[in-house]
């Protein structure tokens, strides 16, 4: 009989292991999905219209809508709390100690001060305790906090919370080196340029052969 793997409980656990994060600044309004596309909608057809767009132009007409829409499920999913990913961790029977590292995430986000896009790659690490997490989850919740408004140094600390409080260890790790597009489309326009940040915890930031480690395998081009 295959073993059932424990997983974090939807109605409860996701608030514990989010109340332990770096928090986003939010103004909770209550406003149901449908609530939010039809006012987004609203202020960016007068968005719009005020740069001098013919929202009559059938190429035109449903833009505001479509924004809202795009806002509301694909951009910003991770301003809504319940949409943190079904996480399951399991005991550490094997007793591994080693590092686990998932590197090239995909990153892509939104710059809080300019609303443009940010994108990148996320690497992340932790040396197993008692537990142990599946691997696709570490891209789920690199994804989740990324999917809200952000500065880079924000998302780098949240994922790292998060893994500590899910994992319960100290040893983590999570490098983000990405691109800007408030930087490349407007004010300086350097389109090489990338912001590198990082956030080393436990054996990661004061064992420097580990630390080593892991920077080494994010700067190590994949075969």
């Amino acid at each position: 009989m295959e073993e059932k793997r424990p997983s974090l409980s939807m109605a409860h656990d996701w608030e514990k292991i989010l109340s332990t994060v770096t928090p986003t600044p939010l103004s909770h309004n209550g406003l149901s999905r449908n609530e939010k596309i039809t006012r987004i909608a609203h202020y960016m057809e007068q968005i719009l219209i005020t740069l001098g767009l013919d929202l009559s132009d059938d190429s035109l007409k449903d833009s505001p809508k479509r924004i809202a829409k795009m806002y509301v499920d694909q951009l910003f999913t991770g301003l809504a709390a319940e949409n943190f990913p079904q996480i399951s961790v399991i005991e550490n029977k094997m007793n591994y100690d080693q590092m686990v590292i998932v590197k090239d995430i995909r990153v892509m986000s939104i710059c809080e001060h300019h609303f443009l896009p940010i994108h990148g790659v996320a690497t992340v690490a932790y040396i197993p305790n008692k537990k142990v997490i599946g691997l696709s989850k570490i891209n789920r919740i690199v994804d989740f906090f990324a999917r809200r408004p952000q500065v880079q140094e924000r998302l780098t600390k949240q994922i790292a919370d998060c893994l500590e409080a899910l994992l319960e260890t100290k040893d983590v790790a999570v490098h983000v080196d990405a691109r800007h597009y408030c930087v490349i489309a407007r004010g300086i326009e350097d389109s090489q340029s990338t912001t590198v940040t990082s956030d080393l915890r436990g054996s990661f930031k004061t064992v420097l052969h580990t630390r080593n480690e892991f920077l080494a395998v994010t700067h190590k081009k994949n075969f």
